[in-house]
């Protein structure tokens, strides 16, 4: 838990989102619950057995849902701050790219870390790792919209 924050993101500013990767409100969802610690942002996801590709190893889907999803967060964060809002405009993926550069252990806590790499006003590079023990397993780079209203995704938190 952060200091001074002791929920996630998600669960602070969108406690009713249902996205299958971070939304609090999707009981068969991952959840995942992303909190910043300093310039990045950080999570863990403990994977189960329904999560693997085959024994032992975690299917690439989940792995590109955890970067996606706790990627976007960063970027809506940094936006946040970067605009001095009270609250992160919506945010949405334009694209990512996974590199899968080992298996992906589900016998352990996972923990990914994101930072920005690059901002607008309303778009964000956001680079991300997953890790398992002292390697990183799958990295992630991808840019993230703040969108307008009109967008389907504008009033989801």
């Amino acid at each position: 838990m952060m200091p001074g924050m002791e929920k996630g993101l998600q669960d602070t500013y969108a406690p009713q989102n249902a996205c299958f990767g971070c939304g609090p409100a999707n009981e068969r969802g991952l959840r995942i619950k992303s909190f910043p610690r300093g310039d990045e942002v950080v999570a863990e996801f403990t994977p189960e057995s329904y999560h693997e590709a085959f024994p032992g190893v975690l299917n690439g889907g989940i792995i590109g849902t955890l970067l996606d999803c706790h990627c976007n967060w960063t970027a809506a964060w940094h936006l946040m701050n970067r605009l001095g809002t009270a609250t992160p405009p919506c945010t949405v993926t334009m694209e990512y790219a996974i590199k899968l550069r080992r298996p992906t252990p589900t016998d352990q806590p996972l923990r990914l870390v994101a930072r920005v790499i690059e901002s607008t006003d309303d778009v964000v590079t956001v680079e991300g790792e997953l890790i398992a023990g002292d390697k990183v397993c799958d990295r992630c780079i991808g840019k993230f919209m703040a969108v307008k209203e009109g967008h389907p995704a504008y009033h989801r938190w």
